[in-house]
């Protein structure tokens, strides 16, 4: 009974169900009134047979109600033609206000908003009191739906706000956690318990997610704010609306790419540090490394730096020791920052000789000129291709105006000689179609590229491109490590750095004994003891009850890890 009550006074809140509900009542007193009229008439009728004083004035009720129903019972008939003719007026106006205006009125203005009111009334408008620790998203799109994927994997509690009861129901119904709430509400804040919450992230519009920063700053002064700009100048109006970390994911991306590009590659990045350790990445095209195996490579032996996994076209896979290092492979070193140093100059070596080689940038937008940016501080001659005159600088000779899916636009812009072809438009479909393209005209380029979804990465890689930047785990995987976990790192698009206690199960071999890597995927890229890290730990290293694990892999690789020894 208080859930109906409850329902009933929720869908008696909006203002077109109390209008509908009036007009429904003003049917059925209508109808009430017809049926009386009729009932009163029947009588008279049957005066007019002579009839009258063999019926009672509820038997008119009676058989107004049977015939309108059209049930007609045969039991009370009419001998004379009126009373016939009255019958029929009564049958007729039965059938079309009991068969068709009440049920159809009914339905719309009373049973249809009952079911909606019902449904509606299932979508949350506030947290639980003891709700924690969890995320808040103020909009659903590809970076949130990628985040989402990792809190999800961690037990992250997460939120996402719904500025309506239809958008948070479809929400709810793909498994999503929503609220119904507008993201500019500091009541809405209150309800989704902001005060408790580990962070709030805002990827909306720039003056969206700035309403949404001062808005939060309302109602909490700790919590974290994480804000994606989709312009450069508006991070300092967030920096003042209260956001404490201003992603401008359009810049990084585009200097990831470059970072890609021949003529860079022979330097080392960094993607992660956890604690002293150092993850860095390197592709090994045009560099010594390039054709031997990681054994002959003696990274180890002469650095004192790892190599902690290998990408191929977009697949991480754990790394052996006859795997040979192929030029479209980027190499993942983990070692002290003074050892990638040593390493890093030894290999800037071999860089002087790519300096001369052209890289293409497809698409003048803000990932493009990031990306030209950072090609240009490096000294590596490019070009950029954009088919729309507003985005192109007409006094800069790096600018080429055309379409790239004509040939005669990609000849003048230099596909011919390129080392490097960086695609970069925001578009998945389009980038597919121009890898395919460039892939046909030039095989031996290398070709990067941007994907906006993550869905779409092994798409690209199929079409041609050596190496695929998704936007979304790029922006998932920085606001990720904004969380303060300390036993977890996310360097790199689906690969992760974790620090785990040493399992039962591992307890008393050696690291070579407990075949890790072989089993499960992940490596051991460290050892933490006494508050001290052990980098590189040697193979016949024996794992103790109070070490822990700093391990990197993928996600799967990381599952099969904690399937395999046991959970934490």
């Amino acid at each position: 009974m208080k859930g109906f009550s409850a329902q009933l006074a929720f869908m008696l809140g909006s203002a077109s169900v109390r209008r509908n509900v009036g007009q429904l009542l003003r049917l059925l007193a209508l109808l009430a009134a017809l049926i009386a009229g009729y009932s009163v008439l029947f009588h008279y009728v049957m005066l007019y047979e002579g009839r009258s004083d063999e019926f009672t004035p509820f038997t008119g009720f009676y058989w107004v109600m049977t015939v309108m129903s059209t049930l007609g019972f045969g039991d009370i008939t009419f001998h004379s033609d009126l009373g016939r003719a009255f019958a029929v007026v009564v049958l007729l106006s039965g059938l079309i206000a009991l068969l068709i205006i009440f049920p159809f009125t009914f339905i719309q203005f009373f049973w249809a908003p009952w079911l909606a009111a019902q449904r509606e009334a299932q979508a949350p408008r506030e947290l639980p009191p003891n709700t924690h620790g969890h995320v808040i998203f103020t909009a659903r799109e590809p970076v949130a739906e990628a985040l989402l994927t990792k809190l999800v994997q961690y037990d992250v509690p997460y939120v996402m706000l719904a500025p309506t009861a239809a958008e948070a129901l479809e929400l709810h119904d793909q498994g999503y956690h929503v609220m119904v709430g507008v993201p500019d509400s500091p009541e809405i804040y209150h309800c989704a318990r902001v005060e408790n919450a580990a962070m709030v992230v805002a990827t909306g519009s720039d003056e969206v997610n700035t309403n949404v920063a001062f808005t939060v700053r309302e109602v909490s002064e700790a919590v974290s704010v994480v804000a994606v700009i989709n312009r450069a100048p508006s991070a300092d109006i967030l920096e003042l609306a209260g956001a404490n970390h201003v992603l401008d994911l359009a810049e990084m991306l585009g200097h990831a790419l470059a970072r890609r590009a021949a003529g860079t590659d022979a330097v080392l990045h960094t993607i992660g540090r956890f604690g002293e350790l150092c993850i860095a990445e390197v592709s090994v095209n045009h560099t010594p490394l390039a054709g031997v195996t990681i054994r002959d490579s003696a990274l180890r032996e002469r650095y004192g730096v790892t190599i902690a996994g290998l990408w191929d076209r977009g697949h991480f896979r754990a790394p052996r020791a006859d795997d040979v290092l192929r030029e479209n492979t980027v190499a993942i070193l983990v070692g002290a920052e003074n050892e990638m140093a040593a390493l890093a100059a030894d290999l800037m070596h071999d860089r002087e000789a790519l300096r001369d080689g052209l890289v293409l940038v497809i698409g003048g937008g803000r990932v493009g000129q990031a990306a030209a940016t950072m090609l240009r501080q490096r000294g590596v001659p490019y070009r950029i291709l954009e088919r729309d005159p507003a985005s192109c600088a007409p006094d800069d000779e790096h600018y080429v105006l055309g379409d790239a899916s004509e040939l005669s636009a990609l000849q003048r812009a230099g596909l011919m000689q390129a080392l490097t072809v960086i695609i970069t438009t925001q578009d998945d479909d389009t980038n597919i179609y121009l890898t395919i393209y460039c892939r046909r005209l030039r095989p031996d380029a290398q070709i990067v590229c941007r994907a906006t979804h993550e869905r779409n990465v092994d798409s690209m890689h199929r079409a041609g491109a050596e190496f695929v930047m998704s936007y979304a785990s790029l922006g998932a995987a920085t606001i990720f490590n904004y969380l303060s976990r300390s036993d977890v790192l996310m360097v790199a698009q689906g690969l992760n750095l974790i620090r785990v206690p040493t399992p039962p199960a591992l307890v008393g071999p050696s690291i070579a004994h407990s075949a890790v890597r072989s089993r499960t995927g992940c490596s051991i890229v460290a050892l933490m003891h006494d508050g001290k890290i052990v980098l590189s730990p040697p193979p016949d290293t024996v794992l103790g009850a109070d070490m822990d694990l700093v391990l990197i892999g993928t996600v799967e690789a990381e599952e099969e890890f904690l399937r395999y020894f046991g959970g934490l």
